[in-house]
């Protein structure tokens, strides 16, 4: 599976490819590097956003391995736009399910920032976030 790492504020990243889609986005430096057109398109995304242009991730292909379910949540993280957020009840109402499970299938989002995880907050505000440096 081709990977290719990059800088950001939080440390290294690595995109994964598979068949020509994204499949993840992994904290750390990949151990594997290769340089496929989407994954250099993808990398020059990402330093783009975190320079702090608005860029567009749904120009990039992607394919997230998880439940049908699962599926369900992250299509929903992917239309709450750029600058906004919801609670996990939100996303329940909107495909079902309580705002538990939705917080496991936020858990298990295999490509953060691009699947906007970090937009999904807790009733009374950020809770459970887990990213570089643990559990907030």
């Amino acid at each position: 599976m081709p990977q290719l790492s990059c800088h950001s504020p939080f440390g290294a990243l690595t995109i994964s490819e598979d068949e020509g889609q994204i499949v993840a986005l992994d904290w750390g430096w990949g151990r594997d590097q290769e340089e496929t057109p989407l994954l250099l398109k993808a990398r020059d995304l990402l330093e783009r956003y975190f320079d702090g242009e608005s860029v567009d991730f749904e120009t990039l292909p992607y394919r997230p391995y998880g439940t049908p379910y699962r599926q369900k949540v992250w299509d929903a993280l992917r239309r709450i736009p750029y600058g906004q957020t919801r609670t996990y009840a939100d996303i329940a109402a909107e495909v079902g399910g309580s705002a538990r499970s939705v917080g496991g299938a936020v858990g298990a989002n295999p490509i953060p920032i691009l699947i906007p995880c970090h937009r999904v907050v807790g009733r009374s505000g950020l809770g459970g976030y887990s990213g570089l440096g643990g559990v907030a």
